[in-house]
Protein backbone atom coordinates (compact mmCIF):
# COMPACT_ATOMS: atom_id res chain seq x y z
CA UNK A 1 0.00 0.00 0.00
CA UNK A 2 2.53 2.41 0.55
CA UNK A 3 4.06 1.96 -2.42
CA UNK A 4 1.04 2.26 -4.51
CA UNK A 5 0.92 5.78 -2.18
CA UNK A 6 3.86 6.84 -3.08
CA UNK A 7 4.05 6.10 -6.93
CA UNK A 8 0.35 8.17 -7.16
CA UNK A 9 2.16 10.96 -5.51
CA UNK A 10 5.47 10.58 -7.45
CA UNK A 11 3.15 10.77 -10.78
CA UNK A 12 1.31 13.59 -9.18
CA UNK A 13 4.19 15.79 -8.07
CA UNK A 14 6.58 15.01 -11.69
CA UNK A 15 3.68 16.13 -13.74
CA UNK A 16 3.41 19.23 -12.28
CA UNK A 17 6.79 20.07 -11.20
CA UNK A 18 8.00 19.16 -15.08
CA UNK A 19 6.23 22.11 -16.41
CA UNK A 20 8.36 23.96 -14.21
CA UNK A 21 11.74 22.38 -14.87
CA UNK A 22 12.60 22.18 -11.41
CA UNK A 23 12.47 18.40 -10.77
CA UNK A 24 10.55 16.87 -7.96
CA UNK A 25 12.71 15.34 -5.52
CA UNK A 26 12.48 18.63 -3.20
CA UNK A 27 8.69 17.78 -2.54
CA UNK A 28 9.22 14.12 -2.83
CA UNK A 29 11.88 13.29 -0.10
CA UNK A 30 9.61 14.56 2.98
CA UNK A 31 6.28 13.03 1.56
CA UNK A 32 8.02 9.65 1.41
CA UNK A 33 9.42 10.03 4.61
CA UNK A 34 5.90 10.65 5.88
CA UNK A 35 4.97 7.65 4.68
CA UNK A 36 7.91 5.63 6.70
CA UNK A 37 10.35 5.48 4.14
CA UNK A 38 13.97 5.51 5.94
CA UNK A 39 15.55 9.27 4.97
CA UNK A 40 18.77 7.98 3.11
CA UNK A 41 16.58 6.07 1.00
CA UNK A 42 14.46 8.62 -0.05
CA UNK A 43 16.70 10.94 -0.97
CA UNK A 44 18.26 8.43 -3.35
CA UNK A 45 15.32 7.80 -4.65
CA UNK A 46 13.84 11.08 -5.14
CA UNK A 47 17.34 11.82 -7.24
CA UNK A 48 17.12 8.99 -9.14
CA UNK A 49 13.62 9.56 -10.54
CA UNK A 50 14.34 13.63 -11.13
CA UNK A 51 17.07 11.79 -13.45
CA UNK A 52 14.57 9.56 -15.43
CA UNK A 53 11.87 11.70 -15.45
CA UNK A 54 13.74 15.12 -16.64
CA UNK A 55 15.31 12.93 -19.26
CA UNK A 56 12.06 11.21 -20.43
CA UNK A 57 11.05 14.86 -20.55
CA UNK A 58 14.21 16.15 -22.01
CA UNK A 59 13.74 13.92 -25.10
CA UNK A 60 9.78 15.09 -25.55
CA UNK A 61 11.15 18.64 -25.30
CA UNK A 62 13.64 17.90 -27.69
CA UNK A 63 11.77 16.63 -30.37
CA UNK A 64 9.85 19.91 -30.02
CA UNK A 65 13.34 22.09 -30.36
CA UNK A 66 12.69 23.59 -26.59
CA UNK A 67 15.67 23.08 -25.33
CA UNK A 68 18.34 25.78 -26.20
CA UNK A 69 21.50 23.63 -26.10
CA UNK A 70 24.34 26.23 -26.69
CA UNK A 71 22.40 27.78 -23.54
CA UNK A 72 21.99 24.40 -21.54
CA UNK A 73 26.01 23.53 -21.87
CA UNK A 74 27.37 26.50 -20.43
CA UNK A 75 24.87 26.49 -17.60
CA UNK A 76 25.69 22.52 -17.16
CA UNK A 77 29.61 23.01 -17.25
CA UNK A 78 29.28 25.87 -14.41
CA UNK A 79 26.94 24.11 -12.19
CA UNK A 80 28.92 21.35 -11.89
CA UNK A 81 32.29 23.03 -11.12
CA UNK A 82 30.41 25.36 -8.68
CA UNK A 83 28.45 22.42 -7.06
CA UNK A 84 31.27 20.52 -4.89
CA UNK A 85 32.48 23.92 -3.88
CA UNK A 86 29.23 25.18 -2.68
CA UNK A 87 28.97 21.68 -0.61
CA UNK A 88 32.19 22.63 1.08
CA UNK A 89 31.48 25.91 1.83
CA UNK A 90 28.10 25.03 3.27
CA UNK A 91 29.94 23.78 6.84
CA UNK A 92 31.27 26.93 7.53
CA UNK A 93 28.21 29.11 7.07
CA UNK A 94 25.19 29.81 8.92
CA UNK A 95 22.42 27.85 6.74
CA UNK A 96 19.21 29.58 8.50
CA UNK A 97 20.41 32.43 7.08
CA UNK A 98 21.20 31.17 3.86
CA UNK A 99 17.87 29.81 3.54
CA UNK A 100 16.08 32.97 4.70
CA UNK A 101 18.19 34.63 1.72
CA UNK A 102 17.36 32.23 -0.68
CA UNK A 103 13.65 32.03 0.33
CA UNK A 104 13.39 36.31 -0.30
CA UNK A 105 15.14 35.29 -3.63
CA UNK A 106 12.34 32.64 -4.14
CA UNK A 107 9.61 34.77 -3.46
CA UNK A 108 11.19 37.63 -5.79
CA UNK A 109 11.33 35.51 -8.69
CA UNK A 110 7.79 33.55 -8.71
CA UNK A 111 6.73 37.53 -8.00
CA UNK A 112 8.49 38.24 -11.46
CA UNK A 113 7.38 35.18 -13.16
CA UNK A 114 3.72 36.22 -12.58
CA UNK A 115 4.09 39.88 -13.44
CA UNK A 116 7.35 41.27 -14.97
CA UNK A 117 6.90 41.33 -18.82
CA UNK A 118 10.70 41.03 -20.09
CA UNK A 119 11.75 41.82 -23.71
CA UNK A 120 11.62 38.49 -25.70
CA UNK A 121 14.79 37.67 -26.76
CA UNK A 122 15.75 36.27 -30.20
CA UNK A 123 17.11 33.18 -29.62
CA UNK A 124 19.59 32.68 -32.96
CA UNK A 125 20.59 35.91 -31.85
CA UNK A 126 21.71 34.83 -28.71
CA UNK A 127 25.27 35.71 -28.81
CA UNK A 128 28.28 36.03 -26.49
CA UNK A 129 27.12 38.43 -23.76
CA UNK A 130 24.11 36.50 -23.12
CA UNK A 131 26.33 32.75 -22.91
CA UNK A 132 28.51 34.97 -20.75
CA UNK A 133 25.41 35.49 -18.63
CA UNK A 134 24.35 31.73 -18.81
CA UNK A 135 27.71 30.79 -17.18
CA UNK A 136 27.30 33.17 -14.32
CA UNK A 137 23.71 32.21 -13.62
CA UNK A 138 24.93 28.33 -14.06
CA UNK A 139 28.01 28.86 -11.50
CA UNK A 140 25.54 30.80 -8.67
CA UNK A 141 22.87 28.34 -9.17
CA UNK A 142 25.60 24.97 -8.70
CA UNK A 143 26.82 26.94 -5.96
CA UNK A 144 24.26 27.84 -4.19
CA UNK A 145 22.33 24.68 -5.16
CA UNK A 146 25.75 22.64 -3.19
CA UNK A 147 25.33 25.42 -0.38
CA UNK A 148 21.76 24.42 0.33
CA UNK A 149 20.95 21.35 -1.13
CA UNK A 150 18.16 22.54 -3.01
CA UNK A 151 17.81 22.25 -6.72
CA UNK A 152 19.49 25.17 -8.93
CA UNK A 153 17.05 24.70 -11.39
CA UNK A 154 14.98 27.02 -9.49
CA UNK A 155 17.22 30.00 -10.45
CA UNK A 156 18.12 28.91 -13.47
CA UNK A 157 14.56 28.82 -14.84
CA UNK A 158 13.34 32.79 -13.44
CA UNK A 159 17.46 33.65 -14.43
CA UNK A 160 16.63 32.51 -18.16
CA UNK A 161 13.02 34.22 -18.23
CA UNK A 162 14.59 37.64 -17.40
CA UNK A 163 17.43 37.49 -20.26
CA UNK A 164 14.45 37.27 -22.40
CA UNK A 165 13.65 33.42 -23.25
CA UNK A 166 10.52 32.17 -23.70
CA UNK A 167 9.12 30.31 -20.73
CA UNK A 168 8.85 26.79 -22.71
CA UNK A 169 12.47 26.80 -23.86
CA UNK A 170 13.67 28.19 -20.35
CA UNK A 171 11.79 25.52 -18.53
CA UNK A 172 12.63 22.54 -21.26
CA UNK A 173 16.55 23.68 -21.04
CA UNK A 174 16.67 23.37 -17.37
CA UNK A 175 15.25 20.14 -17.58
CA UNK A 176 17.97 18.99 -19.36
CA UNK A 177 20.27 20.54 -16.78
CA UNK A 178 18.71 18.86 -13.56
CA UNK A 179 19.15 15.58 -15.54
CA UNK A 180 22.80 16.03 -14.59
CA UNK A 181 22.59 17.71 -11.18
CA UNK A 182 20.22 15.19 -9.56
CA UNK A 183 22.43 12.14 -11.21
CA UNK A 184 25.41 14.02 -9.05
CA UNK A 185 23.14 14.42 -6.09
CA UNK A 186 22.29 10.66 -6.29
CA UNK A 187 25.29 9.03 -6.58
CA UNK A 188 26.69 10.85 -3.76
CA UNK A 189 23.89 9.50 -1.83
CA UNK A 190 23.73 5.85 -3.54
CA UNK A 191 26.09 4.58 -1.04
CA UNK A 192 24.35 5.67 2.08
CA UNK A 193 20.88 5.27 1.17
CA UNK A 194 19.84 1.79 -0.24
CA UNK A 195 17.31 1.45 -2.85
CA UNK A 196 13.79 -0.47 -2.20
CA UNK A 197 12.98 -2.43 -5.05
CA UNK A 198 9.38 -2.76 -3.93
CA UNK A 199 9.82 1.04 -3.76
CA UNK A 200 11.23 1.98 -7.05
CA UNK A 201 8.70 -0.24 -9.24
CA UNK A 202 5.74 2.09 -8.29
CA UNK A 203 7.74 5.18 -8.12
CA UNK A 204 9.44 5.34 -11.90
CA UNK A 205 6.33 4.21 -13.26
CA UNK A 206 4.43 7.26 -11.63
CA UNK A 207 7.82 9.17 -12.77
CA UNK A 208 8.09 8.27 -15.80
CA UNK A 209 3.81 8.95 -16.69
CA UNK A 210 4.13 12.20 -14.88
CA UNK A 211 7.28 13.47 -16.99
CA UNK A 212 5.76 12.32 -20.53
CA UNK A 213 2.07 14.23 -19.49
CA UNK A 214 3.81 16.96 -18.16
CA UNK A 215 6.02 17.54 -20.63
CA UNK A 216 3.39 16.86 -23.13
CA UNK A 217 1.24 19.71 -21.10
CA UNK A 218 4.10 21.98 -21.25
CA UNK A 219 4.70 21.80 -25.11
CA UNK A 220 1.35 21.00 -26.52
CA UNK A 221 -1.16 22.81 -23.96
CA UNK A 222 -0.33 25.53 -22.48
CA UNK A 223 1.32 29.01 -24.22
CA UNK A 224 4.31 30.93 -22.87
CA UNK A 225 1.93 32.81 -20.32
CA UNK A 226 0.44 29.89 -18.80
CA UNK A 227 4.05 28.34 -18.13
CA UNK A 228 5.27 31.47 -16.53
CA UNK A 229 2.32 31.24 -14.32
CA UNK A 230 2.47 27.71 -13.57
CA UNK A 231 6.17 28.34 -12.85
CA UNK A 232 5.54 31.35 -10.36
CA UNK A 233 3.38 29.07 -8.26
CA UNK A 234 5.75 26.21 -8.17
CA UNK A 235 8.19 29.00 -7.05
CA UNK A 236 5.57 30.29 -4.20
CA UNK A 237 5.01 26.86 -3.13
CA UNK A 238 8.49 26.07 -2.85
CA UNK A 239 9.24 29.63 -0.75
CA UNK A 240 6.29 28.86 1.29
CA UNK A 241 7.39 25.17 2.20
CA UNK A 242 11.09 26.10 3.00
CA UNK A 243 9.66 28.83 5.49
CA UNK A 244 8.12 26.14 7.06
CA UNK A 245 11.34 23.63 7.30
CA UNK A 246 12.93 26.75 8.64
CA UNK A 247 9.89 27.14 11.73
CA UNK A 248 9.78 23.56 12.75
Amino acid sequence: MIELWAGLITLTATIVLTLAGVGAAFILIPLYMSLGVEVHTAMSTALLLNCIAMAFASVNFARERLILWKIAFPILIAATILSPLGSYTSQYLPRNILLILFVAFLFFAATMMLFYKPKTTETQKFGGKQIAVSIVVGAVAGFVGGLLGVGGGNIIVPALVWLGIEAKKASATTSFVVIFSSLSGFLARASIGQLDVHLLMFTVVGSIIGAILGSWLLSKKLNNQQVKISIGVVLYFIALKMVYDLLH
